[in-house]
Parts: structure tokens; C-alpha cells; sequence
């Protein structure tokens, strides 16, 4: 039942200083699309007082994800709940912070314009919304393996892609929430934090 993703072993090292700097110190974290589970327990033991909520539309990956918890026994990581980032409602109504890592783009559009909807919903002014992953930035020359990964999501499913920055951005703002800062990381890869406006 427990899965492992070595991407997920790679980035969590250098996520956890940027997550440092931007959690609350205590608080809810709501994880979107938690994958196998590895980031949930690696981050939940590394702030202890904060609670995640590890999620997935995925009932395989929540099994991972319960499989994970049950063996490091950590008392601040809640069951996973089953979201779709897509859908109109969540199983959440409140959170401190919300954080979705390489959920954009593999994963049709709708899913990131849920993201926003969702995250808007659920944050306090102020609150932020972190995400990791690759993204195209104008004005920013695209490594060529950000384009070969990006043809590589599309041929298997159309749906998928390395999303512009500007129009995750764009997308954002129409739910109220304001780019933060863009934060380079290992990899061409990206954290990107939006903030609920009126914070």
C-alpha cells in the first residue's frame, strides 16, 4: 500500500527552508494532492505545531498516504480526506495555509482554476498558497528540460502541461488572491506563494 516517489525525496529537503519562512508557526496546513504521503509526514514532523491535512482524489494514493502516517505515528497529521481540487466543494472549510506540490501540471486546467477557488475559500486574509512545480515565466529563458517535460506530460495526456506563471497568476486573482513572490529552486523548478488579499 505504500508508494514512493523519488521526486518526492528529492525536493523535500530544499522545500522544507522555504516552508519555513512561510507557515504559520501553529495552524492548519490543508496539502493538496498529497501523492504518496511522503511530504506530509516529512513536513508534519518537521512543524510540530501545526496540524496537516494530507488530500487526494486518488483513493490509491490515500491509501499510501495512511500507510505512511500509521508507520511514523505522528500525533499532528490528520487521516487523508479524499478532494478533488476541481470540484465546486471541499471537505475543508478552513485552513492556515494550503500547499499543492506538483499538482499544476500534471493535472488538467480545471484543476488548477479549482485549486484557486477552493484556496480562496478556505484561507484567512493574509493567508498563503504555496505551490511547487514547473512553470513557464515570461521574460525568463525556459530550460530544455522544462520543455522536454513538458512534451512529455502532454503526450501522455493532452490535458497536462507546464502551466505560464502569468496565467496561474491571472487565474488567482479572479478568486482574489495576489502573487506573493516566486521563489527559484533546485531543478527549474519554482515555489510560488500566493496570499488571500485583505492580509
Amino acid at each position: 500500500m505504500k508508494q514512493h516517489a523519488p521526486s518526492a525525496e528529492r525536493n523535500r529537503e530544499p522545500l522544507l527552508p522555504v516552508l519555513r519562512e512561510l507557515l504559520p508557526s501553529r495552524g492548519t496546513v490543508l496539502e493538496v494532492a498529497s501523492g504518496t504521503g511522503q511530504h506530509a509526514v516529512f513536513f508534519a514532523r518537521a512543524f510540530p505545531g501545526c496540524v496537516w491535512q494530507p488530500t487526494d482524489a486518488d483513493p490509491t494514493a490515500r491509501a499510501s498516504i495512511e500507510a505512511w502516517c500509521q508507520e511514523e505515528g505522528l500525533p499532528n497529521v490528520r487521516p487523508p480526506l479524499a478532494l478533488d481540487a476541481s470540484a465546486s466543494t471541499w471537505p475543508v472549510e478552513s485552513a492556515d495555509a494550503v500547499v499543492c506540490i506538483n499538482m499544476v501540471h500534471i493535472s488538467p486546467w480545471e484543476a488548477c482554476q479549482g485549486l484557486m477557488r477552493g484556496a480562496a475559500r478556505v484561507l484567512p486574509p493574509g493567508g498563503p498558497l504555496i505551490l511547487y512545480g514547473a512553470y513557464f515565466i515570461e521574460g525568463r529563458p525556459t530550460a530544455p528540460s522544462n520543455l522536454a517535460f513538458d512534451a512529455s506530460l502532454r503526450e501522455r495526456n493532452p490535458a497536462w502541461g507546464v502551466r505560464e506563471l502569468g496565467a496561474v497568476t491571472a487565474e488567482a486573482r479572479t478568486h482574489g488572491l495576489e502573487l506573493d513572490r516566486v521563489i527559484d529552486m533546485p531543478s527549474n523548478n519554482f515555489t510560488v506563494v500566493f496570499r488571500q488579499r485583505g492580509g
